[in-house]
């Protein structure tokens, strides 16, 4: 059997043929996705694959906007912040406190598809957690919140969003305890409100198959994709680093060895997570290249033209850079991506490009002196040029082996057109 494994990007939608039995990738085609009826660009890419089924994952129209509510910036809501991000989730808002009238303004502002109410360890503190919940329930406003706040307030903090007509998912504290980050639960909430609101709703289609393909955000299959990777190079205990590079973002992913999963905490309230993911919604080489060239000033780098490659060069860069910043919040055990063992360029613009040309673009990054070079240097780098890391994501659940079969085809030596560069 053959399953066509379907990425809805925001500018094109691809597809993968992939063998079931052995992981084999068969065949992959793309078409420019519709953003007026997403349905109907999926049809085209899959057009030679008319007998397989089709799963898919999708991050058209911006895939997934969430807004975190919780009760301490640095504790709390950094928790669910990290949650969300591993959700694959676009991270729009992140309010601490109780939320006044011009705090729920700015809420409100950031449009979000769903609220992540957190607050308090299991137990502990609850009165901001009972506070928000009144908040938004008062709100005439009917976006889906997904609760995952103190476990021994859960019902009455439910009910009270209910009773203002809100839809309510529940899941385990993603801080059940101090220096305990626990955001699985949390994590498969946030995919089921995505599925049941954002895909089930007519933003992307009202085309009733939408709902029966897709199984995830992209972004979060992506993270199930380098998650499996991460598993077939376990035996030789390195870090994994995926750099992702689209038309509207720019994600980073990263997936310690065991060792380092088990590094000291940087921050004792909150933890270092196993699976790392930063998204810059401002890192995009088509939908958001101004703000692409405006975000490489910043950082002192020259601003890219027009060239495909060029932007993607730039975005990763910046997006390297950033994600650094934000592992040093980890501490000792934030330092992950530095020791990388293997580095994937994903994306497009770095799929289609000469081998060559794509070399070059990684001797210049692992020169960069602004932090990214420190996750390149003396590194393997493979080119996901068969776009496999979203597809062995969808099989990953429901096909575990598919998947491995499907991942360990980065690894075949005609599969990496990259050299690493020198130390």
């Amino acid at each position: 059997m053959n399953l066509a494994c379907v990425d809805i990007g925001s500018t094109y939608t691809k597809a993968a043929l992939v063998e079931l039995a052995t992981g084999r990738l068969l065949d992959t085609a793309q078409a420019p996705t519709t953003l007026d009826d997403v349905v109907a660009g999926v049809l085209t890419a899959t057009a030679g694959f008319p007998d397989a089924p089709v799963v898919a994952c999708s991050s058209a129209g911006g895939g997934l906007r969430l807004a975190v509510v919780g009760y301490e910036e640095l504790i709390s809501a950094e928790a669910g912040h990290r949650a969300a991000l591993s959700a694959g989730a676009r991270v729009v808002h992140v309010a601490a406190g109780v939320l006044d009238a011009a705090a729920l303004a700015a809420l409100q502002d950031s449009a979000p598809d769903v609220v992540l109410l957190v607050g308090g360890t299991d137990g502990g503190e609850a009165s901001v957690l009972r506070a928000n919940a009144s908040v938004l329930a008062r709100a005439d406003w009917a976006v889906p919140v997904v609760l995952a706040g103190n476990a021994a307030v859960r019902e009455e903090v439910a009910a009270l969003l209910r009773a203002g007509r809100l839809p309510v998912r529940e899941a385990d504290n993603v801080l059940p305890d101090i220096g305990l980050l626990a955001p699985e639960s949390a994590r498969a909430a946030i995919r089921e409100v995505f599925l049941e609101h954002v895909i089930g709703g007519d933003r992307l289609s009202s085309d009733p198959r939408l709902c029966s393909w897709v199984r995830a955000v992209t972004p979060d299959a992506v993270l199930e994709g380098v998650t499996v990777l991460a598993r077939v190079l376990a035996p030789e205990q390195v870090s994994v680093v995926v750099v992702d590079v689209g038309g509207a973002t720019t994600d980073v992913y990263c997936v310690p060895d065991a060792d380092a999963e088990q590094a000291t905490l940087g921050r004792e309230a909150v933890g270092v997570p196993a699976r790392r993911r930063t998204v810059e919604g401002d890192l995009g080489v088509s939908w958001s290249v101004e703000a692409l060239r405006a975000a490489a000033s910043a950082e002192g780098l020259p601003a890219p033209g027009d060239d495909a490659l060029a932007l993607g060069e730039a975005a990763a860069t910046v997006a390297l850079r950033r994600h650094l910043r934000a592992e040093a919040a980890y501490g000792p055990g934030g330092a992950s991506a530095r020791s990388a063992g293997l580095v994937v360029l994903s994306g497009g613009v770095f799929r289609h490009a000469d081998p060559a040309a794509v070399d070059g673009v990684v001797a210049r990054i692992a020169a960069d002196r602004g932090g990214a070079g420190a996750v390149l240097t003396g590194t393997d780098v493979v080119v996901d040029r068969r776009y496999v890391l979203a597809a062995a994501g969808l099989l990953a659940r429901g096909h575990a082996e598919s998947a491995v079969g499907l991942v360990r085809s980065l690894l075949d030596p005609a599969a990496v057109p990259v050299s690493p560069p020198a130390g």
